[in-house]
């Protein structure tokens, strides 16, 4: 599992600087309706087990399957929405993460610098 996860962090990058943050953002929502319970709309243990082949993943436990769902699951539900899913996506890939934090730190300083004219 942690080999997917190694080119899956570089992968989202590349798919961000090819795509632009609207078409990863696409990306993302696409995956993330492959992913889910169509009933539901949301991606749920028994969604994700099913589909986990798509990820390349068919080899994952149960417990694993968990453990991915309750790192993405900021309401406590024991499920992902779309926004939980793409939160999670992009908190999987660190140069991504270094990225928007460089680009959160320019923007604040211009505005400090704006402040201070």
């Amino acid at each position: 599992m942690a080999k997917n996860a190694v080119a899956f962090e570089d992968f989202i990058p590349l798919m961000a600087e090819k795509l632009g943050e609207e078409g990863l953002m696409g990306e993302l929502c696409n995956g993330f309706r492959l992913l889910m319970d169509g009933e539901k709309g949301l991606i749920t243990f028994e969604s994700l087990k099913r589909n986990s082949a798509v990820l390349g993943l068919e080899g994952m436990s149960d417990d694993e399957i968990l453990s991915m769902l309750r790192e993405g699951d900021m309401d406590g539900d024991g499920c992902l929405d779309e926004m939980e899913f793409c939160v999670l996506m992009v908190r999987m890939s660190p140069e991504l993460m270094e990225d928007g934090k460089r680009l959160l730190e320019e923007a604040v300083e211009e505005e400090l610098r704006e402040f201070m004219r």
